[in-house]
């Protein structure tokens, strides 16, 4: 399967269009002219169109998570 163009795997396509599908769903109005009704085609139509924004968040490890929670039920945070 060819790689989308500005995404680092097709996963990654496939979970920022089902968000912006969702965002769709939720009443946000759509950013591209598209004779589809579908929520899904609509977000997949703005991604190839390059009208949604994205981006990869700051993640954090498992062991960073624990060490928080740890931390918080401890009463240190």
């Amino acid at each position: 399967m060819k790689l989308m163009h500005g995404f680092d795997s097709n996963y990654r396509y496939i979970l920022v269009a089902a968000r912006r599908a969702r965002q769709l769903q939720g009443g946000s109005k759509p950013k591209v002219e598209t004779a589809s009704r579908k929520a899904s085609r609509i977000a997949m139509t703005e991604l190839d169109a390059g009208k949604v924004e994205w981006s990869i968040g700051a993640g954090r490890t498992a062991v960073e998570k624990a060490g928080e929670q740890l931390d918080k039920a401890l009463g240190q945070a």
